[in-house]
């Protein structure tokens, strides 16, 4: 067991001796109620371990977290060795949509739209909240006119942000074209959509000065396994413009070691390009590779939780998360500090070292060349040099 924790790199020997203890007590419920240690290694088995704990010592289980993370850890153990284990947590089935339109629209968008899951489920959420607003009237989407769909995005506009608005209005119109072009509705409503304007320059990317990006670097205490990973994460972000999907998503096998390069693939898309691993970056990433990443991660991706079951990243929340962490730890006061915020410091610095923006676009990965024009006005040194004089 220690052996095993300690090549994980994530448990002190402190509470290794801790959920050792923790161990001995449940070894010793399984062989008082005849049960198989390995069989209820499970979440479930723990909790049932850790009610029976309680109630015989009269405990609050609330107060019992160790408990049911020493069994994690020892299911860890099981796995590492090649024993039979139960998976810790059963997966959830996926949800499927609340009624068969709304199976048939998620059909549509994902096989005939071409919609990534993400996006998938963003509309649907969009829509179900345009069918609750129809209920509301005694109404169901075969009743849906156009008053209908004015009053819902009305009511959306005071209570959701301008963007967020746009956003469902955006749904809704896909969804009255799934309904015309599937013949449930004889009428063509989705022109007639009307979505709050806002226009592409209106509001600045948020970004962070290039000083402070390397201060937020500098900081990161890489004498920890957690410290390391997150130094490799931004340094990675930092450098090439990642967005918080395209590095988690990277997997071992992306990185080519004799060739020097990085295969970076676009989660919306799916399309795939390959970008020069950088000597600084390599330097990092091995460093990672070899003193934080558990060499028994059940997961083949670059990135891994630093606690069992050390499965992959996803999402940008703890993207988001880490970066919010050392930036505190920096002292870096930033009015948002979303995962998109070291993609859009290292496009205002390509800008300012000259980058082309054609070039620009297309390693960020736009569909339409123009949007690296919202990079231009955070690239605070370009437009120094064709700064006008102000007249007195």
């Amino acid at each position: 067991m220690l052996r095993v924790w300690r090549s994980d790199r994530c448990l002190s020997d402190a509470s290794a001796g801790v959920y050792l203890q923790w161990i001995k007590r449940f070894r010793r419920y399984c062989i008082q109620h005849g049960l198989q240690e390995g069989s209820e290694l499970t979440r479930d088995g723990a909790r049932r371990f850790v009610a029976w704990y309680a109630r015989r010592r009269g405990l609050d289980q609330r107060r019992l977290p160790l408990a049911g993370s020493a069994l994690r850890a020892l299911h860890r153990v099981h796995e590492v060795m090649g024993l039979p284990v139960p998976a810790w947590q059963q997966p959830q089935p996926a949800s499927r949509p609340a009624s068969a339109l709304l199976c048939a629209y998620a059909d549509h968008l994902a096989h005939q739209r071409g919609n990534p899951d993400n996006s998938v489920r963003k509309m649907l959420a969009h829509v179900g909240m345009l069918l609750q607003h129809l209920a509301g009237s005694g109404k169901t989407w075969r009743h849906l006119a156009l008053p209908d769909i004015d009053a819902f995005l009305i009511d959306c506009s005071r209570r959701y942000a301008r963007t967020t608005t746009a956003g469902i209005a955006c749904s809704v119109r896909s969804f009255a074209r799934f309904l015309r072009v599937s013949g449930r509705l004889d009428v063509d409503l989705a022109e007639a959509v009307v979505a709050p304007v806002q226009r592409k320059d209106e509001r600045l990317r948020p970004t962070l000065p290039w000083q402070d990006v390397q201060r937020l670097l500098r900081a990161i205490d890489t004498s920890t396994a957690r410290g390391l990973r997150d130094h490799a994460l931004l340094l990675m972000m930092s450098t090439y413009g990642l967005g918080a999907g395209e590095v988690t998503g990277l997997e071992l096998h992306d990185i080519d070691w004799e060739a020097a390069t990085v295969k970076v693939t676009r989660p919306k898309t799916g399309v795939s390009f390959v970008l020069p691993l950088l000597p600084a970056v390599a330097r990092v990433l091995a460093r990672y590779l070899r003193h934080s990443r558990p060499p028994h991660a059940p997961t083949r991706h670059l990135f891994v939780a630093m606690r069992t079951p050390f499965g992959a990243l996803s999402g940008s929340s703890p993207v988001r998360h880490i970066l919010a962490r050392h930036a505190r730890a920096a002292g870096i006061e930033a009015p948002f500090l979303g995962s998109h915020v070291l993609r859009h410091a290292n496009a205002a610095r390509q800008l300012d070292a000259g980058t082309p923006p054609q070039v620009l676009s297309g390693l960020l990965g736009h569909r339409d060349g123009a949007s690296v024009s919202a990079y231009v006005r955070i690239a605070t040194q370009s437009l120094r040099e064709v700064s006008l004089p102000v007249p007195r």
